[in-house]
């Protein structure tokens, strides 16, 4: 009960300091209640929203981050309201943090705001929550007019992960706007439905290069089939290294015996330490002998992390002649 007494006392005390005449003041107070961690704290956070000076309510914003719960939702969604960008901004990023299921009630409103950044922020708040009921809401804003919108809602479905939605999320591979497919191929990643895992495999053939990467990543999530084996070599030859470093590293994870001699020349790559490192790392994965002969010349690479996966890939190639005499035949 006396630590009861104390936290009312010290809240008595945030509220003189909230009162203060200083704006320096009033925000190093607000700065201190994110740290409070009671309940009550967030009753002053919300009341100083409608403080008059910006940097007051930004730093409003960011405290409540340190908050969860319907209450505090309630407070960010009235922070993403502000007229000034930044304390917006700071809401958008406290929202984002957000765990508690209950705190989509406060946020749900605001998916059907005036303004884009509103939108966006309030469905990237609710893709963490993951509440079954905001599919809907999603789904509807996939026709939103504005591409960040449309993204963010990618994402909630996505989280949600329905297999009711593999319908819209594979239209929205579709999309006009790059980031919006990439988003819908991320998506995808949990399904093992054909028809998801072939929409994933068109993407690789898409115009933009950082949607054919994420589809070379997206494929490595998923089981072994010759299909996306196939797609993932046929893009062995991306005129991007990013492309061919995902695609290196899902061969790997599926380890796909066929793609060692498209992988090594990846060891060669003078200007990009991750695809070299990534090309050793899936010639271990997939253990095959005939990538020793592509490994051994590389193990006094420059960079230690390539040298540490080509050690490491050897020793797995001689580990599975060991364990299979056949693979020696």
């Amino acid at each position: 009960m006396s630590e009861l007494f104390e936290a009312y006392g010290e809240l008595e005390d945030f509220e003189d300091r909230l009162a203060s005449a200083d704006p320096g003041e009033r925000r190093v107070a607000v700065m201190e209640l994110g740290d409070f961690g009671e309940a009550g704290a967030i009753a002053l956070l919300l009341k100083s929203l409608d403080d008059t000076d910006a940097g007051v309510r930004t730093q409003v914003a960011v405290s409540l981050g340190e908050y969860d719960g319907p209450e505090a939702a309630a407070a960010l969604a009235k922070a993403l309201l502000d007229p000034e960008v930044e304390v917006a901004k700071a809401a958008s990023i406290s929202a984002a943090e957000l765990k508690d299921p209950a705190s989509a009630d406060p946020l749900l409103p605001l998916v059907a705001n005036e303004n884009a950044f509103v939108r966006a922020s309030a469905l990237r708040a609710l893709k963490e929550l993951r509440r079954p009921d905001t599919l809907k809401v999603a789904l509807g804003a996939l026709g939103d007019k504005e591409a960040q919108v449309r993204a963010e809602a990618v994402g909630v479905i996505g989280f949600l992960k329905m297999e009711e939605a593999i319908p819209a999320l594979k239209s929205a591979t579709q999309d006009d706007d790059a980031s919006v497919r990439r988003a819908a191929v991320s998506a995808l990643s949990f399904s093992q439905l054909k028809t998801a895992q072939d929409t994933i495999i068109q993407a690789t053939g898409d115009k933009d290069w950082q949607v054919r990467e994420i589809a070379a990543e997206t494929l490595g999530k998923g089981e072994e089939k010759p299909e996306a084996a196939k797609a993932l070599m046929d893009i062995m030859t991306d005129e991007f290294w990013q492309v061919r470093w995902k695609a290196t590293r899902s061969l790997g994870q599926l380890h796909v015996t066929d793609a060692v001699d498209l992988i090594a020349p990846g060891l060669n790559h003078d200007q990009a330490p991750n695809l070299r490192k990534e090309a050793a790392a899936a010639l271990g994965e997939i253990a095959s002998p005939e990538g020793a002969k592509y490994l051994e010349p590389h193990a006094d690479d420059p960079d230690p992390d390539v040298r540490k996966n080509v050690r490491w890939a050897l020793d797995r190639i001689a580990a599975n002649k060991d364990s299979d005499p056949a693979a020696t035949s």
